[in-house]
């Protein structure tokens, strides 16, 4: 569909290009570290070699899609460069997606090969069979036969591949990862970023933060799959660092300040969430954490007394607020040390190579200290989104790209958000989009309509509150109803923590769902709600 391979030879500006360069100029240096183990630039250069000889004998070629399914690791970030050495299309999945979700991942992208690890097995042989497309799959560290036909393992492919360097132009404008994010269309949505865009946002997050010196140790703590994993590594990459990719799974705070001490790490971006549990553990103050340098937060808001603490427990380290989205690559904005604490509260202004407008509905530009949406154009913005022309047509219309965030500038230009995008919940830094919830729920014999809300948690910041109008008033659904209806078709970071029965949804005259009045309910103790686990 896309033509990614290039006549031109001297650009060389993807991430395989610049994994190539390090190769050659400092091979023994540590590229990756993971629980203990680490691949030099000379080791991750080859696997990344063989791994793409080996998906090209099984027939991927350039602009073909390869999807990666699995938990924090080296081999996910070897599968991600070895599909750019190879000029396909990477399509990064989250491993918290159950079968039906990942099959319409596959069957949209219509990928035709898969890498996924050993927990994720069973849920891909699952998303196999309703997506023939995927010809090809190669598991790490498990039985393959359990991830269906054809699968083979992925450490016998390497080390059965050629080792001959792929000479191969791959031009950076060309799309090189899909990363699929929800919408209030229900359905996910895969937003095409190129070569090019992640460049960019590298480049213009290395200028506008400053590009690591000897400090170059990265600590890729976030899901590789998310946007911000990806995007995480990149600078690192760029100029020859270390990055430290941290396990999924269960957050530990004491073992996270382990590791930073441990690794020296330099830079690392956390939810608020989990910056909070890290300035609590008991003797952070005797830590050497001195060569932490940079302390990035963002996905959730950050309270007032959060990031007081962070600066105070983090003295030598800059704190930066950054914002943005996918589609952006993601970072738009970012809020720097010096005004963390002059303008609190504030998301910051536009990062290098990142042109904004804060308009009306008509695009007309709205007075500073009115609320307006923010409008982003510039060379880290999307490409379009996959096989979608009308949803990319809409998000761009007036030549911006419209984030749906409503935000105010102040007289010094600096942005505060004041609402979020239409129909979002922030979970944990993990975005739960309403409509694709719903529309789930109400695919349950027993819902007649339903709404979701956020409602506040102590723990994860909001957790979903699902408002439920029975089919039958005498038989309305249980908590546990919905919630065994739900493990089957969601992710567990969507499932609703609570369910509230009503007799009928508030609307507006025009028969919309007024999920403020729902919110205000809830606040006020109106809504009945019954925990779901």
């Amino acid at each position: 569909m896309h033509s990614t391979e290039h006549a031109m030879t001297g650009s060389g500006m993807t991430t395989s290009d610049q994994l190539g360069r390090h190769a050659r100029k400092i091979p023994e240096e540590v590229a990756l570290r993971f629980e203990g183990s680490s691949r030099t630039y000379r080791e991750l250069d080859e696997r990344v070699t063989r791994l793409a000889n080996a998906l090209r004998q099984r027939g991927v070629e350039p602009g073909l899609r390869v999807a990666v399914m699995g938990l924090n690791s080296m081999e996910v970030v070897e599968a991600y460069l070895a599909s750019a050495r190879l000029g396909a299309i990477c399509v990064p999945v989250n491993f918290r997606f159950v079968a039906d979700e990942v099959a319409y991942v596959l069957s949209d992208s219509g990928a035709t090969a898969a890498v996924v690890g050993a927990p994720m097995v069973g849920t891909m042989a699952k998303a196999r069979s309703q997506a023939p497309s995927v010809s090809t799959c190669l598991v790490v560290d498990d039985d393959p036969h359990d991830a269906g036909q054809e699968a083979e393992r992925y450490e016998d492919v390497l080390r059965n591949a050629s080792a001959e360097r792929i000479e191969r132009a791959v031009d950076e404008r060309a799309p090189a990862f899909i990363m699929y994010t929800s919408g209030t269309t229900g359905r996910p949505k895969g937003a095409v970023l190129t070569h090019h865009n992640l460049l960019m946002h590298a480049f213009s997050s290395m200028a506008h933060l400053g590009a690591p010196g000897d400090d170059r140790v990265w600590l890729a703590a976030a899901p590789l799959f998310h946007i911000a994993g990806l995007s995480g590594l990149l600078p690192t990459l760029l100029v020859g660092g270390r990055t430290v990719i941290m396990p999924s799974g269960r957050f530990d705070p004491t073992e996270t300040v382990d590791l930073l001490e441990r690794e020296r790490v330099s830079s690392v971006f956390l939810v608020p969430a989990q910056w909070q549990a890290i300035c609590n553990v008991a003797d952070i103050a005797e830590r050497d954490l001195s060569a932490l340098r940079r302390i990035s937060w963002g996905a959730a808001p950050a309270p007032t007394a959060l990031l007081r603490t962070m600066i105070d427990t983090f003295p030598r380290a800059e704190v930066i607020t950054s914002f943005g989205q996918t589609e952006c690559s993601p970072v738009t904005t970012t809020l720097r040390g010096e005004d963390a604490l002059r303008k609190i509260g504030s998301i910051g202004t536009p990062m290098l190579n990142v042109e904004v407008r804060v308009v009306d509905d008509d695009m007309n530009d709205v007075p500073r200290g009115e609320v307006g949406e923010i409008v982003y154009r510039g060379p880290t913005v999307m490409r379009e989104y996959w096989n979608k022309p009308r949803e990319t047509a809409e998000v761009f219309r007036g030549g911006w790209f419209h984030s749906g965030d409503l935000v105010r500038e102040d007289a010094d230009g600096y942005l505060y958000v004041v609402d979020r995008k239409k129909d979002m919940i922030i979970s944990g830094g993990e975005n739960i989009y309403c409509a694709e919830v719903e529309d789930v729920l109400a695919g349950h014999p027993k819902v007649g309509e339903v709404a979701l809300i956020g409602v506040p948690n102590h723990r994860w910041g909001e957790t979903p509150l699902a408002v439920i109008a029975p089919r039958e008033s005498s038989d309305p659904p249980t908590a546990a109803d919905i919630d065994v209806w739900c493990r089957q078709h969601l992710a567990g970071y969507k499932r609703p923590r609570e369910v509230a029965i009503v007799s009928e949804l508030p609307r507006n005259p025009s028969g919309k769902v007024l999920k403020t009045e729902l919110r205000s309910q809830q606040s006020a103790g109106k809504l009945v709600a019954e925990q779901t686990s």
